[in-house]
């Protein structure tokens, strides 16, 4: 079955012009054949094709299903890399995995310091239909550090591995059934200053392994640490 996404599936039942021409040009679907609709928000609906327009094809609703949140939410703050394919990756892998909230940031080390979301969202959402998912998550634009610092959740955390003290992985400190905020720093690391302030915070600094990851790389891993936690 084909899915597709329209956040307002359940007032306005009409694909918006790319998901029609993907709908209608690309599938080749028609008048009464069924497709699944997601509004990103836990609904998942089976329905017809009323009307197989490729610039607005129209649906009828005909069954509505409702997916649970997880008892547990991962909310990552990123500092964006040089290399926006890189990025795109993390958000394609991370949305395939699950996560509930992204949020880039400016560090002071920080390569790229504009990031259009655009094509960012456009990302997110052939990975969820590609997963099969029924929840979109929430994309930040670029954020101050400061501003990240005030972002809240059960349990906040720094991926920094500290000097002259034992280091404590992200696994063994996150706990199952809570909502976890992770920040992971750019390629040229949290400044020093940066350190200080997230843990004057509040936030626990954290490892995420025993060797050196990408920006990219630490992103994912944390997903899928907190993932791991609540196995």
């Amino acid at each position: 079955m084909h899915l597709f996404y329209q956040p307002d599936a359940a007032t306005n039942p009409v694909l918006n012009e790319e998901e029609s021409r993907h709908c209608v040009k690309t599938l080749r679907l028609e008048k009464g054949d069924r497709i699944e609709v997601t509004d990103g928000h836990g609904h998942r609906y089976s329905c017809r094709i009323e009307s197989a327009d490729p610039r607005r094809c129209a649906f009828r609703i005909e069954e509505t299903n409702i997916t649970d949140r997880r008892p547990y939410g991962i909310h990552l703050a990123v500092a964006p890399t040089k290399n926006l394919d890189r990025i795109e990756w993390f958000v394609e892998k991370s949305v395939e995995l699950g996560i509930d909230r992204i949020t880039f940031f400016e560090s002071r080390r920080s390569e790229r310091r504009i990031l259009k979301t655009d094509r960012i969202e456009k990302i997110a959402v052939a990975a969820m239909k590609q997963s099969l998912q029924s929840f979109f998550p929430v994309i930040d634009p670029i954020r101050e550090f400061k501003e990240v610092l005030t972002l809240l959740a059960d349990s906040r955390f720094i991926a920094h591995l500290p000097e002259n003290e034992v280091p404590v992985s992200l696994f063994r400190a996150a706990r199952p059934r809570t909502g976890v905020l992770v920040l992971i720093g750019p390629e040229g690391d949290f400044s020093p200053q940066e350190i200080e302030q997230a843990t004057a915070a509040g936030f626990q600094m954290v490892t995420l392994g025993t060797t050196r990851l990408r920006t990219e790389t630490a992103a994912l891993a944390a997903c899928h640490s907190i993932h791991l936690v609540n196995a």
